[in-house]
């Protein structure tokens, strides 16, 4: 079975096509849909987590990502012949829900069996990037892969996730259709993710910098609103706004200065420009940032693993990066060592250009985890498979 759904491309959606379906919801449609399309994409990653490294895949972590890939797979192909009549489509939900449960800890334990490969033995650089190219990829999946299934349990599910989507931001009103907010306010979702990190940073440094929130280059107030998932942007802001603070607290103990929120609306992007004052990075360092085997910050204690660190595996700014990049937006750094770093995203300010961006498992993608690391030449630097999924991976799909 895994075989057969693997040969099938993910259908890539856009979130006006995520609106368009929830304003006229029918969960007969949405059963037929997903029962194909959740195996597709749950098969497509499968199969390139059989291409990693054997002494990778001997991780004891990793057996159990695993084992639930191989459980859910197999619970959802359970449906595959079974008509949409009511007892059914409730136990499907019922089963969408189980399987986000049991892939909540994904993220942590995958990075758990990437830290036991590097304990236990000398990663090449011909490794790291195969890992580095897996793990954008796979983590993509498993954005792409919750989103269908949030979408689903939230327009049909008895509420089944709404007291999680209301911790996440998402909880304001009836006029969200499922995870989706139509009138996202990105101003309101920076001052929430703000107020957040300053809680941890006030926790940890007993002092905080201010926020100070403009719109095109002006103190504002206003909403600004854009049709997007609260949920994803609270997370790569909450990410940002920790590393920021982090930054400014170890560079000015005393006095911190504030830091700079500019959001502006452009014909194609909406751009969320974050500047700190915290003394900036190292050309050197920069990028090594969006690297899943590099973290400025100590190893978290599993002892500690109940609390929410201010840093930690160093896997925040690379999944915020493929947050962003799920719907065709982008995240980047730029940095004055000395002086402070900008961040900024940017979304799609269309809907219909905001289609999801998702890997495909074929002869393509297999070849980079083969391939040994090419040699720098003077006029460039190594190729970085990990740089930009719309670019350095020919098998993603673009498809509207």
């Amino acid at each position: 079975m895994l075989d057969f759904y693997s040969q099938f491309n993910p259908s890539p959606l856009s979130i006006k096509q995520f609106i368009d379906f929830g304003l006229n919801a029918c969960e007969r449609k949405s059963y037929l849909f997903l029962r194909k399309e959740l195996p597709v994409r749950l098969a497509n990653i499968m199969k390139e987590i059989a291409l990693l490294p054997d002494n990778l895949l001997r991780m004891p972590s990793l057996g159990l990502v695993n084992q639930w890939y191989e459980r859910s797979f197999e619970e959802i192909i359970e449906f595959e012949k079974k008509e949409p009549e009511p007892p059914v489509l409730s136990q499907f939900c019922e089963r969408l829900v189980h399987i986000r449960n049991r892939h909540a800890d994904v993220v942590q334990t995958m990075a758990q069996g990437v830290l036991e490969l590097k304990e236990s033995h000398e990663v090449d650089p011909g490794i790291e990037n195969s890992i580095q190219y897996f793990l954008d990829r796979f983590y993509m999946s498993r954005i792409s892969i919750r989103m269908l299934i949030n979408q689903h349990t939230l327009l049909f599910g008895d509420q089944l996730g709404s007291r999680q989507a209301s911790v996440n931001g998402m909880g304001n009103g009836g006029r969200h259709i499922g995870s989706i907010d139509p009138a996202c306010d990105v101003a309101a979702v920076v001052r929430d993710a703000f107020e957040n990190a300053r809680f941890l940073c006030d926790r940890y440094y007993l002092a905080s910098p201010e926020l100070e929130l403009m719109q095109d280059g002006r103190p504002s107030d206003q909403p600004m609103p854009i049709v997007y998932v609260p949920s994803h942007l609270y997370h790569m802001l909450f990410e940002l706004f920790k590393n920021s603070m982090r930054a400014v607290m170890e560079s000015h103990e005393n006095t911190p200065p504030p830091i700079q929120v500019n959001l502006i609306r452009g014909r194609e992007d909406v751009s969320v420009k974050i500047s700190d004052r915290g003394g900036g990075i190292s050309r050197s360092v920069s990028d090594l940032l969006f690297k899943y085997m590099y973290s400025t910050a100590p190893q978290p204690s599993k002892s500690d693993s109940h609390n929410v660190p201010l840093a930690g595996y160093g896997y925040g700014l690379p999944i915020s990066r493929l947050y962003a990049r799920y719907f065709h937006g982008d995240l980047v750094l730029v940095s004055c060592e000395g002086f402070g770093t900008d961040a900024v995203i940017y979304l799609k300010a269309l809907s219909n250009e905001a289609n999801e961006l998702l890997p495909i498992f074929n002869r393509t993608s297999s070849k980079f985890y083969r391939t040994a690391p090419a040699a720098a030449d003077w006029s460039g630097t190594v190729p970085n498979v990990s740089r930009n999924p719309s670019r350095d991976k020919p098998s993603l799909s673009h498809k509207a």
